[in-house]
């Protein structure tokens, strides 16, 4: 049996993610700030309590799994988003690779799609001021770090320009670096797609140290 640990296991993505992997009869690790926000119950399941301070502590969690998949945000109304996203993050990946771990897939943001050559979503006014911080941030760590990790196989999954709850369809596009958009100009996932293609990468990687995306 596959066993990960997933990191933000409680929230809007990790939720989806949980469900999603424990469908598939894999074992999971779920840590979270407040384990009373985990309603599942499955054999499969180990609900562990905890707030991230030191890469040691990740790598703790994460050893002897066969990756780790982090879905940590540190809440869009947090107003320090900024700044524990630049906090953390590196932490997570530290520990991994202290952890021994193969791969770490994260969960991204679109913030650093591309709209048109030498234009990123981040830069083309679209984005809400109220939650530029948690963008920007988490870009910055991608672009900054993450794309120069040699060290660890991961990958930074970005969704859709607007990652909604809906169904699961199994019916979707991935792509590379650009945004991807319908039809009708909308760039659009499900949260449960969304969840789908990310333990679909787990399970059968096709991606390495790079990033890719998904629309429908």
């Amino acid at each position: 049996m596959k066993n990960i640990l997933l990191i933000g296991a409680s929230g809007f993505v990790g939720t989806a993610l949980l469900k999603e992997a424990l469908s598939r009869n894999i074992k999971v690790s779920a840590i979270v700030r407040n384990a009373n926000k985990i309603a599942i119950q499955h054999p499969n399941l180990e609900v562990v309590e905890g707030t991230i301070t030191s890469a040691e502590q990740v790598a703790t969690w994460s050893k002897g799994k066969d990756a780790v998949i982090s879905a940590y945000n540190p809440g869009w109304s947090n107003p320090n988003i900024y700044e524990e996203t630049l906090t953390i993050y590196p932490l997570i990946l530290e520990g991994v690779k202290q952890a021994g771990v193969e791969r770490l897939l994260l969960v991204g943001g679109a913030g650093t799609l591309f709209v048109k050559p030498g234009l990123r979503v981040v830069d083309s006014g679209a984005i809400p001021e109220a939650i530029m911080p948690g963008v920007k941030s988490l870009g910055e760590f991608y672009l900054d770090t993450l794309v120069n990790e040699k060290n660890i196989d991961w990958i930074f999954f970005s969704p859709a320009a607007h990652l909604e709850p809906g169904q699961r369809t199994g019916v979707y596009r991935l792509g590379k670096d650009d945004l991807l958009v319908d039809p009708q100009g909308e760039s659009k996932i499900s949260v449960e797609d969304y969840a789908k293609a990310m333990l679909d990468e787990f399970e059968t990687p096709q991606h390495h140290q790079e990033r890719f995306t998904i629309a429908y």
